[in-house]
């Protein structure tokens, strides 16, 4: 592999139709990928998915924040056969879970983790907190990672209240994907040993420049969250996990070096965290 997208979706209902052509596709272009479950289903897919390719495939399981309760329904996310989530909710189920997680090729367990930005019914957050407490554990039983999903807002810093679980619970490193906290919350997530990625949002903004310049080599990756937030110039479109050239290009003028030079550096970090190689 030249590239590796380290967090994108070609298992959600937005690549129904072309997910093998997506795939096949960004394959011969020496980009590899790992597929993030949201849900059960989501995730038991992006399981399934690991069959049919011989090479340059991965996936994690895991429960998003959005889907411990009712939720917004999203048609890129889930089909309209597949709202179970977003009906009702879902309680974590270890069990089920660890059947999907076992796989050789699994390589995380999420993206689990706190999400304050929608307006979700009456005392979703203690259900996230405790679905997000659930996936700690089994990530510790596992022994993976954890894919995290982090957003502010009106209810507070999703940060800042992770890591202070994070600290009492995890045996584990992770990653905080599509960061966007501030300078000071990545320092504490680095200091555990969390690395953070950065996604084609740094292609069109500023905000979070000096984020990606001061994280450490060793604690850095790149990411599409395909098929959201296409970088330039792809913007307005479906995003693409080959498209993760475009993020780690503007990563490596971020940081003043060369992209052979960062791209070394990212495959290096994604066989330390992940163990692929």
């Amino acid at each position: 592999m030249r590239y590796i997208d380290t967090h994108t979706h070609v298992n959600l209902a937005a690549f129904k139709d072309d997910y093998d052509d997506v795939t096949r596709k960004t394959l011969a272009e020496d980009v590899w990928m790992i597929n993030v479950g949201t849900e059960y289903n989501t995730s038991m897919f992006a399981v399934e998915l690991l069959k049919h390719y011989e090479k340059g495939v991965y996936a994690t399981v895991g429960l998003h924040p959005h889907h411990t309760s009712k939720s917004f329904f999203d048609p890129n996310e889930l089909s309209v056969d597949d709202k179970t989530s977003v009906d009702s909710g879902e309680v974590f189920d270890a069990k089920k879970y660890k059947e999907l997680a076992l796989h050789p090729k699994v390589v995380a367990i999420g993206e689990c983790g706190l999400d304050y930005f929608h307006d979700i019914e009456d005392n979703a957050w203690k259900k996230q907190i405790e679905a997000f407490e659930a996936q700690i554990a089994f990530a510790n039983e596992v022994g993976k990672p954890l894919m995290l999903h982090l957003r502010n807002g009106a209810r507070g810093n999703a940060y800042r209240d992770a890591y202070a679980i994070l600290k009492r619970d995890a045996k584990v490193l992770g990653n905080a994907h599509f960061f966007a906290g501030t300078l000071e919350d990545a320092k504490l997530f680095w200091e555990m040993g969390y690395s953070t990625s950065f996604t084609g949002v740094i292609t069109f903004t500023h905000q979070y420049d000096d984020i990606a310049l001061q994280a450490p080599d060793g604690l850095i990756h790149a990411e599409t969250d395909a098929p959201y937030v296409a970088p330039v110039p792809f913007r307005g479109k479906r995003n693409e996990p080959v498209h993760v050239r475009e993020v780690v290009a503007k990563m490596a003028e971020l940081r003043g070096v060369e992209v052979g030079q960062l791209q070394q550096v990212l495959i290096q970090n994604v066989e330390k965290m992940y163990g692929i190689a």
